[in-house]
């Protein structure tokens, strides 16, 4: 927590911000991985600085809540819009997504949040009295007992986060999206399974990248800017030899039955809609290996 403050005060210093840190004594110890919660902090700090104006306050609490650690990081910047407060975290939203980015500039970094938060088993939450009224970010994780943690406040173990629920240990896969902030996002999800991941931002460089070194699964959003996925899967079908037998999942916030089918037809093996959970798209990919020769 301490590193990721000290990561955000040159930015606030060029803005005349005052960063205020509260740790309280015997706040215990988190268990979990130091390198991902270090991202979760980073990210929601870095948004109270760039949401604050010159002259603002920041401050950052972490006290023990029950059987966990509470961190809130409040701001006095502009503050979230009531209606855009229950998809603050919500990746993959079209309908009002486009809006919620222009409004907030947050993009999808707030879903990686809650993504490494809940996999530490924590729960994150969003507060604001309204527009120009600040905002608070409030981080819930477990904490091991007081007796076993009174050594070190809120210190991050190497203990990690534990196995995930469906393995992906060593399948290669290719990610093809045009959004950077989409495409951490699905490479995140399946590098927590244990995946290889090479993402790539149009259908040309997916192309090259097949023909080079096929992965053991394609997957690619609908929605690509020039040649589209559906574009994207035709020239895959069309290579030569196991290349053009690669498996594929097409990614698309187009759910309905005649989306699937149009997918499926277009040569895709497997259609998931978004928002997409990180355990189904997983399960997507191992059913997939499953079912079809690699």
């Amino acid at each position: 927590l301490r590193t990721a403050v000290d990561g955000v005060r040159t930015a606030a210093a060029a803005k005349r911000i005052v960063i205020d840190l509260d740790v309280a004594v015997g706040v215990g110890l988190v268990r979990g991985d130091g390198g991902r919660l270090q991202q979760v902090f980073a990210n929601l700090l870095s948004n109270a600085v760039k949401f604050t104006p010159p002259g603002g306050r920041v401050r950052v609490a972490a006290d023990r809540d029950g059987e966990g650690v509470c961190v809130a990081v409040t701001d006095s910047g502009r503050g979230i819009d009531a209606s855009l407060l229950p998809w603050i975290f919500e990746p993959f939203r079209q309908a009002e997504g486009a809006s919620r980015r222009t409004h907030t500039g947050l993009g999808l970094g707030l879903a990686i949040v809650r993504h490494l938060v809940e996999l530490h088993g924590g729960r994150v939450d969003a507060t604001s009295p309204g527009l120009g009224q600040g905002a608070t970010f409030t981080v819930w994780l477990p904490a091991e007992p007081l007796a076993l943690s009174a050594m070190e406040s809120i210190g991050l173990g190497g203990g990690g986060v534990g196995p995930a629920a469906t393995s992906l240990q060593g399948v290669r896969l290719l990610v093809v999206e045009d959004d950077p902030d989409t495409r951490e996002m699905v490479g995140l999800m399946l590098r927590e399974s244990g995946a290889e991941v090479v993402g790539v931002v149009n259908a040309e460089a997916a192309l090259d990248a097949i023909r080079a070194a096929p992965p053991d699964v394609l997957i690619s959003d609908i929605g690509l800017a020039g040649l589209d996925g559906y574009d994207l899967i035709r020239a895959v079908r069309r290579l030569p030899g196991d290349r053009g037998e690669v498996p594929a999942i097409a990614l698309s916030a187009f759910a309905r039955e005649s989306d699937r089918l149009e997918a499926l037809r277009a040569g895709y093996d497997r259609h998931v809609a978004k928002p997409v959970e990180p355990r189904s798209l997983c399960s997507a990919v191992v059913e997939l290996l499953d079912t079809r020769p690699r």
